[in-house]
């Protein structure tokens, strides 16, 4: 579905009308799209990445489109829906929010403005004229837990962690299952911040975390914070959203990225083709939204080929990052061996995994 070849196709020019036929001036327009950001555009980081993906429609959509961005929208109700109601009543045809915190503004505003079509990113309600995507972030998470188990001394990982939501959990579960596929004692400490971009607080965090024995470090938050307090005290880090090795060179283990782009030109053409309609998209490695890579220098080749090759298996789906026999950490059988969650059952994750610390925060 994300294959190279369809960007390839949507970046063709389109065929010329005959010039007994001139298009009017509202029909050669160039659609009017926006974007919302709960962030600064970071030089790396989850807002970064949509950033990259915005550009990289307009790109290959050439002057069919003309996008703008929003950056540093709050998630509460009151800012998020003034800025989507500007954003409709500017004539944007098309706007995508970028977190799971606009859900409910969207909702409310795409029932104002019927002739918007809204793309909610990691949200869960459509409607008509709104549609929903999200990336599988957990599979390249279980990826992740296999070159921190394999590069960790200690056996002490240390995560930060935004908001106790199932795509947290997801990504926290499945790291602990990577982890300990190849290193079964490990054990992973979890710092809750209750926010998604607070870089002084993701780099206490850090901090404290290392000061506990951590000599690995994961993430799910949206700045560069934790890398950089990695390359401070000469630890390791995942890098999350994108390669981050400008803020880490030497701690950078790997990083999780994920790839909006393709997505976002499809849904751009089906807007400009009248093909546009509501629906839901969970994509991950096999459909290069979420990968694996840009090792850091302190990694050696067998670890790296390893994690490509376990790679290549979820993509070819050999493997899967929930097969049972799954345990949560107080010792609850979750999931009996020769089963795989469904994808439901991963949806409304609200467990951690056996060998992660502490339990889950109200």
């Amino acid at each position: 579905m994300l294959a190279a070849a369809s960007q390839s196709a949507l970046a063709q020019p389109a065929l010329a009308q005959p010039a007994s036929a001139p298009k009017s001036a509202s029909e050669s327009a160039p659609l009017q799209a926006a974007w919302v950001y709960m962030s600064v555009v970071p030089p790396a980081g989850w807002t970064r990445q949509h950033d990259q993906a915005r550009l990289q429609a307009e790109r290959a959509l050439g002057g069919r489109v003309q996008t703008s961005a929003v950056p540093d929208v709050p998630e509460n109700a009151a800012d998020a829906e003034r800025v989507l109601r500007d954003l409709a009543r500017q004539g944007k045809r098309v706007i995508f929010t970028t977190s799971f915190g606009y859900m409910q503004p969207v909702m409310k505003v795409a029932a104002e403005f019927p002739g918007v079509k809204f793309e909610c990113l990691t949200c869960l309600q459509t409607a008509p004229n709104v549609a929903v995507a999200n990336a599988r972030f957990y599979e390249g998470r279980y990826l992740a837990g296999i070159a921190a188990g394999r590069m960790s001394e200690s056996g002490q990982i240390g995560y930060v962690a935004g908001f106790p939501i199932p795509e947290v959990l997801q990504g926290i579960n499945a790291f602990a299952q990577g982890l300990r596929s190849v290193a079964p004692k490990a054990r992973v400490k979890v710092v809750w911040l209750n926010e998604w971009f607070n870089p002084p607080r993701e780099r206490d965090a850090a901090m404290t975390l290392i000061n506990q024995g951590a000599d690995v470090l994961a993430f799910h938050t949206g700045s560069t914070a934790v890398m950089a307090a990695a390359q401070e005290r000469g630890k390791l880090a995942v890098a999350y959203h994108s390669d981050m090795r400008m803020a880490a060179p030497d701690a950078q283990l790997l990083a999780v990225t994920h790839q909006w782009g393709d997505y976002e030109t499809r849904r751009l053409q089906a807007a400009l083709d009248g093909t546009w309609q509501s629906q839901r998209l969970w994509g991950g490695v096999k459909d290069g939204m979420v990968s694996v890579g840009h090792f850091g220098p302190r990694v050696p080749e067998a670890v790296q080929k390893q994690v490509l090759a376990r790679q290549a298996d979820m993509a070819a789906g050999r493997l899967h990052p929930f097969a049972g026999p799954l345990r949560d950490n107080t010792g609850r059988e979750v999931l009996p061996a020769g089963q795989t969650l469904t994808d439901q059952q991963i949806m409304e994750m609200n467990w951690l995994a056996e060998g992660v610390q502490g339990t889950l925060p109200h």
